[in-house]
């Protein structure tokens, strides 16, 4: 499950628990490893590869993201960073919006994205092999967006907003390979929208073959993600409709938006 450049960076997605993937990033020498909920696979694959883990990116609180966060610090000395504003296995590097940290010798851009909990962060660099990459964690799913456990609609509406600011090519990495139940419902949502039908052939015939629909980039979810698209015409309508709305106000449709998700069989 690797998606690699032989000139300098290998991107791997570790699968974890039922639907997880623990991103790891190396050079061939060190790693960096996102939200590492459980540390076996990573120190497997640490293993397998000869690598050197240097650094742990935390995205949000939540167990299946940190769980194997102190067993990894303790066998590799890796340097934890995570949101300042939420409780992670401490030793670790607080980081709000804005803050830089450097990895591999890469800058990661920390970008504050509140919603699914009320401290959540993604990283951002604007150039690992000629394109841009996103750990965006359980904000931004391909074609979804996380539960709102802690944050507000507004929240996770502006949040999102400024992942869909990225550029096109942003290859956007998730935690969570949720994306054919995901697209099932943009499908319900956005009917006539004719690259999220050829998105979701694309997705179907991935995971047929074992291989997983991520990462997607900023570009695609634009173009198909029922979340990043609540301001447009046809999605709007299609809550307003749903929900039973009188009114276009853009949180109130993303609100019923998120909670037809949450409804949805």
């Amino acid at each position: 499950m690797a998606f690699y450049n032989p000139r300098f960076m290998e991107l791997i997605a570790l699968p974890a628990f039922e639907d997880n993937y623990l991103w790891l990033l190396h050079d061939g020498r060190q790693a960096l490893v996102v939200d590492p909920g459980d540390a076996a696979p990573v120190a497997e694959a640490l293993a397998r590869l000869g690598l050197r883990l240097a650094c742990i990116l935390v995205t949000h609180h939540h167990g299946d993201h940190t769980g194997g966060v102190a067993a990894l610090r303790e066998a590799t000395g890796a340097r934890v960073h995570g949101p300042a504003r939420e409780r992670i296995p401490e030793p670790f590097v607080p980081l709000a919006d804005g803050d830089v940290v450097q990895a591999l010798g890469l800058s990661w851009r920390v970008i504050d994205v509140p919603g699914h909990t009320a401290g959540h962060i993604a990283y951002f660099c604007p150039d690992v092999d000629g394109a841009p990459l996103l750990f965006c964690g359980d904000t931004l799913f391909s074609g979804g967006c996380g539960r709102l456990f802690e944050g507000t609609p507004a929240q996770m509406l502006a949040s999102l907003d400024a992942l869909a600011a990225l550029p096109a090519d942003t290859r956007v990495c998730c935690a969570h390979e949720y994306t054919l139940s995901n697209l099932r419902f943009a499908r319900a949502v956005e009917p006539g929208n004719l690259a999220l039908a050829e998105y979701q052939a694309r997705c179907t015939a991935l995971r047929a073959a074992g291989t997983p629909t991520l990462p997607s980039t900023v570009g695609t979810e634009r173009a198909v993600n029922p979340f990043l698209r609540s301001r447009e015409g046809p999605v709007t309508q299609a809550v307003r409709a749903h929900a039973a709305l009188t009114h276009n106000d853009e949180v109130a449709v993303f609100a019923a938006l998120r909670q037809w998700k949450n409804e949805f069989r």
